[in-house]
């Protein structure tokens, strides 16, 4: 429910014809027995699949508005699981199974590509990568390097091999997805150059229709789901060895690292002041703008659940 420093930390909605509930690290789903789902973004942060003890304010909208924006810009690259935006925190779509793979989609060596190349490794998921790059090096063209989608825990590395070889999805399953996955990281590459920006790595995920379609799910191109750098600077930073100034979530992680706490068990949370959470709301405000190119207003908070509840039954009531 909305919390006295005007976060969405859980909803709890009354639909009509609801089938279930499934509460994931950042999102509420709401299943509809006419299927559809009602996808409400919360304003809860996750770092190394756990859920951070402070919501963040205006998150949850960002989230939500980025993603439904992004489904749009991208709808004529992929097929999409979209259908309506009735509240800042909502989208509504189609009801897919989820294929249990996440198409982690990778254009510059960061993140995780990179903690495990400067260990020595070269293939990273049936993915080559090639020799003498360095730290946010652009990689000569964009590589998937595939995780198992976990329901719980954390998310484990595979390859296209063992995808197939456990059953996760069907060849032509796999091809269409890693059809889709590049078209989907070259387009939103455009985008983010036109805004100044440069879409380091994403991932996205994908589900089957009852009539056998894929289609995309979940969120796209989101600073949840995506690692941004500033274009501006970059070839100079990269020549002098600087680290590349990112828009992502990557800075709570740094953050988190900083004071000691990695997910691993007997660590604990560091206190996030009041400060902190300003300065990622402000980050994930700024990513918004920079990525629509349009202001960002923020939607009431005063009761952030009462609101969604009142636009799903204007909504649901005309359908």
């Amino acid at each position: 429910m909305t919390t006295t420093d005007g976060t969405l930390t859980r909803s709890d909605l009354k639909l009509p014809n609801l089938e279930r509930v499934y509460r994931g690290k950042v999102r509420d789903v709401y299943h509809l027995n006419d299927g559809r789902i009602i996808l409400v973004a919360s304003d809860r942060i996750s770092a190394f699949d756990v859920v951070l003890p402070r919501g963040i304010p205006h998150k949850g909208q960002v989230l939500s508005q980025l993603s439904w924006n992004m489904l749009q810009a991208t709808a004529h690259i992929a097929p999409n699981w979209a259908i309506a935006s009735p509240d800042p925190n909502v989208v509504i779509g189609h009801q897919c199974e989820t294929v249990k793979v996440e198409m982690v989609v990778r254009g510059y060596m960061a993140g995780h590509a990179w903690r495990t190349y400067k260990e020595g490794t070269r293939v990273l998921c049936g993915a080559t990568m090639p020799e003498g790059l360095k730290e946010s090096d652009r990689f000569p063209e964009p590589i998937i390097t595939p995780s198992t989608k976990a329901d719980e825990g954390h998310d484990e590395d595979i390859t296209p091999a063992e995808i197939l070889k456990r059953g996760l999805c069907t060849k032509e399953e796999w091809e269409t997805m890693s059809r889709y996955a590049l078209a989907l990281f070259a387009e939103g590459s455009r985008i983010a150059q036109e805004r100044g920006l440069l879409l380091v790595d994403t991932k996205y995920e994908f589900g089957r229709t009852k009539d056998g379609r894929i289609l995309l799910i979940d969120e796209v191109h989101t600073p949840d789901s995506s690692r941004y750098f500033y274009a501006e600077g970059y070839a100079e930073r990269q020549a002098s060895g600087e680290r590349q100034k990112q828009l992502s979530k990557e800075f709570v992680r740094e953050w988190l690292i900083a004071n000691n706490f990695m997910g691993k068990e007997g660590q604990q949370v560091p206190v996030m002041d009041d400060a902190f959470v300003q300065s990622v709301t402000d980050r994930y405000v700024e990513l918004y703008e920079r990525i629509t190119g349009e202001r960002f207003v923020p939607a009431s908070t005063e009761d952030i659940n009462g609101r969604i509840q009142k636009a799903l039954e204007g909504y649901l009531g005309q359908r």
